[in-house]
């Protein structure tokens, strides 16, 4: 949830209103916001143990009340006070719902994107021009703070957008957007000194200056790339070299009156939506409220012609339908489809009409509310406006008493009793490589049984899991260093992800289903499989499966003559036996070392067959390999959803 500091008597001076701090932590409840704190800059910087200031700075912070504000994470127009104050001014009825539009049809500028060269590396690009805009030193903080809120949140620190806002009357269109190779980008950036560099030596210089530090994370993004994106004029100027830095020569200054702003993307709809929300913000200070002048963006192929083209800002306003008995049964409340109607005008989302005999809402939805996805949004947005406190408490006309899901307890327990015996949880990533979870392990490879992801972000990240093991054994060899005199007991319970062939067809399953395993390692001296045998047999008695009577003829404590053991409590029909692992035909044969390794079979009541619970063994020497573990270790995994 993002926070937004705003001075307490500017926000009050663009609301026309003043409250005092417990009416305005009121009105922020109330229209669904939080003030989170109240304070300001010198008392932050006495406040804070890791920026240390000296006395001449700490006597140069203002002392002005700031209010610190938490903003919902899909709110983005309410990241700065323009936002902030308009939406709270028409929540109280002070204004309506401003219309954005396009201050005329035709573009006032070009960009060419060199489709070939920046598909490499940063595909997309939209821009818009604010005509006429009057910057105060407010309103230019306020207009650099929303970029830096934007590229912190939907932007994801720039790997998704970035923004690039450009004094016009410096520089000279048509502009082109294009990927060129470093050490060709020549051009003095936004630094203190005002030094031209090369591409190539400016990310050295923000990756080891002290002064430029806060432009250093986001070196990597471009760093690697043969290719650099880069936005030039006419003149071949740059204007900027994104998602780093713009160029000094087209920088905004509080003279500024024609503002250029463009936005260079990987995702072509978060830059509409990041574009969208600075023009709307903004626009308000043009010498007509509430527009600005599109922009060509045209895409050149490698023969020159232009493949496509498009006109930005969006600015779309677009209707969406919510059932009137659905929002009032969600909220809670008893609203006719009319006083609904008149409430969407406080959340921005009016006109609307009612249709269908008055039981569908249809509201419009304008750029500024791109969080709205879904009917509940439009419900959520409807009690936000009717006010929370005025919905009255009731009791539920159904009477139910809430309980744990069942595998969910068995699991605890088993978490509880395990941990006695001696082993050590640990909670291992959900994703993995297809070589971590068949390969090292010696299976052969079954992406029929993964799912696998379309774009993983790296190898390490191809499937989801099919078995606990790799996270167990990766454990361990990231534990090297760790003493395994007395060995190492790890275990874990979590849920693996299989391919759901059989129920692929219905409506509700999207062909994949979650499998609550069990899985433990036992690594040190020995090869500790009557460690692991002994677990085996604890994780039974522990779920009331009792051994089949020739299961126990054949153990060891019955071939010394000790009494036969009783088991008191199990459930009548459920028996278990271990038989030992075929040598070939099993998925996990060769994942075990050849003739020490075993599978446990379950017996259920109205069934005939046995069920293959899981298996234990001691690894291959050849899997302690492929995961760098230097002593022998045996392991554990089966099914608890067939324990059920």
């Amino acid at each position: 949830m993002p926070t937004v500091s705003v001075e307490k008597d500017l926000l009050f001076t663009h609301l026309g209103r003043t409250y005092t701090d417990e009416a305005f932590d009121e009105l922020c409840f109330e229209f669904g916001i939080e003030l989170d704190e109240i304070t300001s800059e010198l008392e932050e910087a006495q406040k804070s143990s890791t920026v240390k200031l000296s006395a001449d700075q700490i006597a140069a912070l203002s002392t002005k009340v700031l209010y610190k504000i938490d903003i919902p994470a899909n709110r983005y127009d309410l990241l700065c006070v323009e936002g902030l104050s308009r939406a709270l001014r028409i929540f109280l009825g002070d204004q309506d719902a401003p219309t954005y539009t396009l201050a005329q049809e035709e573009p006032g500028a070009i960009i060419t994107v060199k489709k070939p060269h920046t598909d490499t590396i940063r595909p997309f690009v939209v821009a818009a021009i604010l005509n006429d805009v009057v910057f105060t030193p407010e309103r230019y903080a306020s207009f650099i703070d929303l970029q830096d809120q934007l590229h912190r949140n939907l932007c994801r620190q720039r790997t998704l957008v970035a923004i690039g806002t450009h004094d016009m009357d410096t520089v000279q269109g048509p502009y082109v957007y294009d990927a060129r190779p470093p050490t060709d980008i020549e051009f003095v950036p936004l630094t203190p000194d005002n030094r031209s560099f090369n591409a190539k030596d400016l990310m050295t210089f923000y990756e080891t200056d002290a002064t430029a530090k806060h432009l250093k994370p986001y070196v990597p993004i471009i760093k690697g790339s043969p290719l650099y994106p880069v936005i030039v004029d006419a003149q071949d100027r740059v204007l900027s070299l994104p998602p780093i830095i713009n160029g000094n020569h087209s920088k905004i200054t509080l003279d500024t009156k024609n503002v250029f702003i463009e936005c260079t993307a990987t995702d072509l709809t978060k830059a509409n939506i990041v574009l969208d929300t600075v023009v709307t913000m903004f626009s308000e200070y043009c010498a007509k409220p509430f527009t600005c002048v599109p922009v060509q963006v045209q895409y050149e192929g490698d023969s020159g012609a232009i493949v496509n083209s498009y006109i930005t800002p969006t600015l779309s306003t677009r209707r969406e339908q919510a059932k009137v008995e659905f929002c009032n049964s969600l909220i809670g409340i008893q609203l006719t489809p009319a006083e609904m109607q008149a409430l969407c005008n406080k959340v921005q989302l009016g006109p609307a009409t009612l249709l269908e005999n008055d039981t569908f809402l249809e509201v419009t939805v304008p750029p500024t509310r791109s969080d709205i996805l879904h009917a509940v949004d439009i419900a959520e947005d409807i009690g936000i406006a009717y006010g929370y406190n005025n919905i009255v408490k009731r009791v539920p006309d159904t009477n139910t008493v809430g309980g744990e899901f069942p595998l969910n307890q068995v699991g605890d327990l088993l978490r509880d009793e395990i941990g006695r015996a001696g082993y050590t949880e640990v909670l291992t990533h959900g994703l993995c490589s297809i070589y971590d979870n068949f390969t090292a392990l010696q299976c052969p490879v079954r992406e029929d049984w993964a799912v696998s992801l379309s774009n993983p972000a790296n190898i390490e990240y191809q499937v989801v899991r099919t078995t606990l093991l790799p996270g167990l054994l990766k454990t361990l060899q990231h534990n090297k260093s760790s003493s395994f005199t007395n060995g190492f007991k790890l275990f874990e319970i979590s849920d693996v992800v299989v391919v759901d062939k059989e129920n692929v067809v219905t409506e509700t399953i999207v062909g994949a289903k979650n499998v609550r395993k069990l899985a433990a390692v036992y690594a040190g001296p020995t090869s500790g499989f009557e460690i692991i045998h002994g677990l085996v047999d604890r994780v039974m008695t522990l779920t009331e499966v009792a051994p089949e009577a020739e299961y126990i003829a054949t153990s060891a404590k019955k071939a010394q003559g000790a009494e036969e053991e009783k088991y008191r409590v199990s459930r009548e029909g459920w028996y278990y036996t271990i038989a030992p692992l075929p040598a070939e035909g099993a998925h996990e044969s060769k994942m075990y070392f050849a003739g020490r390794a075993a599978q446990i079979l379950l017996s259920k009541p109205g069934s005939s067959e046995k069920i293959r619970l899981g298996t234990f063994g001691i690894l291959h020497p050849l899997v302690l390999k492929h995961f760098d573990i230097g002593y022998p270790s045996s392991v554990l995994e089966l099914d608890l959803e067939e324990l059920m």
